[in-house]
C-alpha cells in the first residue's frame, strides 16, 4: 500500500467523533503537504465558501456554500431527517456541507480564531439575548 493510499486508509478509519482542534490540526497538514498555504488567505478561503464566479459564460464555478444551495434549490421545504430523499443525496449533502465547515475551520485557523470558543460565546449571547418564553419548554 503506497504512503497516499494508506493515509487515506487511515482516514476512513478514525473515530468520527472529532474536535474542531483536530480538523483544524488535518487541514493545515493537509495544505502543507500540497504546499497550498500560501493560497490560504482570509480572502481566498472566504471567497471559495461563499461567491459566485465566472470564468466565462459556458464555465461557471459556484463557492462552497452555492453548491450546498444548489441540492435544495427545486427541492421545496424539505422534512427534519430528509424523507423520501435517496441515500446518495443524503450523502452528496453530507459531503457539501462538509466542504463549507472545513473551508470555514481553515479560515478562522488562518485569522487565529478559535472557532468551538467563539461558536460557544456566541450561543451564551444568544441565550442571553433571547431569553426562553413561558410557553418554551425544556427537557
Amino acid at each position: 500500500m503506497g504512503g497516499e493510499d494508506k493515509e487515506i486508509a487511515e482516514e476512513r478509519s478514525m473515530v468520527v467523533d472529532i474536535s474542531l482542534k483536530d480538523l483544524s490540526k488535518k487541514l493545515e497538514e493537509f495544505a502543507k503537504a500540497r504546499d497550498w498555504e500560501k493560497y490560504h488567505s482570509p480572502r481566498n478561503l472566504l471567497l471559495l465558501c461563499h461567491i459566485c464566479q465566472y470564468a466565462n459564460v459556458d464555465d461557471e464555478q459556484v463557492g462552497e456554500v452555492g453548491e450546498l444551495s444548489e441540492i435544495f434549490q427545486w427541492k421545496g421545504e424539505v422534512g427534519r431527517g430528509l424523507p423520501n430523499w435517496e441515500e446518495s443525496d443524503k450523502e452528496h449533502l453530507g459531503e457539501e456541507l462538509s466542504d463549507v465547515l472545513l473551508y470555514l475551520i481553515r479560515l478562522s485557523d488562518i485569522c487565529g480564531i478559535d472557532l468551538g470558543l467563539a461558536a460557544s460565546k456566541k450561543l451564551l449571547k444568544n441565550a442571553i439575548k433571547y431569553p426562553p418564553t413561558s410557553s418554551s419548554y425544556s427537557l
